[in-house]
This record gives C-alpha cells, structure tokens and sequence, in this order.
C-alpha cells in the first residue's frame, strides 16, 4: 500500500485527527471545568461567544478536511482489505467519522444550539447550563477518545504500509 494519495491521506488523516483529539482534549480535561466554575451567565456567554468564533476560525476546514479524509481512507481501507495497514485505515476512518463526526452533528451541536438562545441570567438557564455542561463534556470526552484513536490507527496503517 505504497500508493502516493493514499499515504498523503494517511498522513494528513494523521495530523488533523491529533490536532483534533487536542482540542476536545483541552475542553474535556480543564476548558469545562474553568467554565462550569464560573457563574452561570458568564459561563453561557463565555462557551456562546467560543461556539461562535470556532466556526469563523481554522478549526472548521480542519473539521470537515479531517473528516473528508477519514471516511476516504475508511473506504479505500476496506477496498484494499487484506492489504497491509488496510485493517487499521478503515478502522481508524470508520471510528472518526462516527465517533467525532456523527457525535459533534447528532450530540454537541444541538447542545450549542439550545444554550445560545437561552437568557443568561434567568433561573430556567441554571438548569439548562448544568445539563449542558454535564452533557456536552461527555459526549466531548467521545470525541476525545475517537479522534486520538484514529491517530493512532492511521499512523499504525502508515508504519504497516
């Protein structure tokens, strides 16, 4: 499995899934944390103003292009079953895409969804930014675990490759 694109792929897939698991590292292990302990409405804006500048920074081409390149070597993975390394790119592939991807779509983004509207300082939004917190930190800790294992399966596939 010494084909250019598909160890540019590897490579790439690599990077942007450790770049990734570092992110939703830092929120899962202190970002939250430092959040949660901070009075309610300052916690809410503080996280409201964070899920706005994400998507107007980096973070999102890295997002969708780590993405993109995991449900490729996913595919390409099982196409060259048997191969060496194949096991671990469709494994690290598949794993992403569900565990980081359908997570972030199915699980955080509504999370965000429902905390922006809310009113910071009213009672209703105490409950709301608990459950929130308790949630989106979980459903992060995923995302962790599922980026920082598709590293790893992507570079095993690059060494066995």
């Amino acid at each position: 499995m010494t084909q250019p694109l598909v160890t540019a792929l590897l490579w790439f897939g690599a990077i942007g899934c450790g770049l990734m698991a570092g992110v939703y590292f830092a929120f899962s292990t202190f970002v939250m944390t430092a959040l949660a302990r901070l009075p309610q409405a300052t916690g809410i804006a503080a996280m409201n103003a964070i899920n706005a500048d994400i998507v107007r920074s980096l973070f999102l081409p890295l997002f969708f292009g780590t993405t993109l390149a995991a449900a490729a070597l996913a595919v390409i993975g099982a196409l060259l079953w048997g191969e060496p390394g194949a096991t671990a790119m469709a494994a690290g592939g598949a794993i992403y895409v569900l565990g980081m991807f359908v997570v972030t779509i199915a699980r955080n983004v509504p999370l965000n969804n429902a905390l922006a509207p809310a009113d910071p300082e009213s009672a209703a939004a105490a409950e709301l930014w608990a459950t929130y917190v308790r949630d989106w930190t979980w459903w992060n800790h995923v995302r962790t675990v599922a980026s920082t294992v598709a590293c790893g399966m992507f570079i095993a596939g690059l060494v066995a490759g």
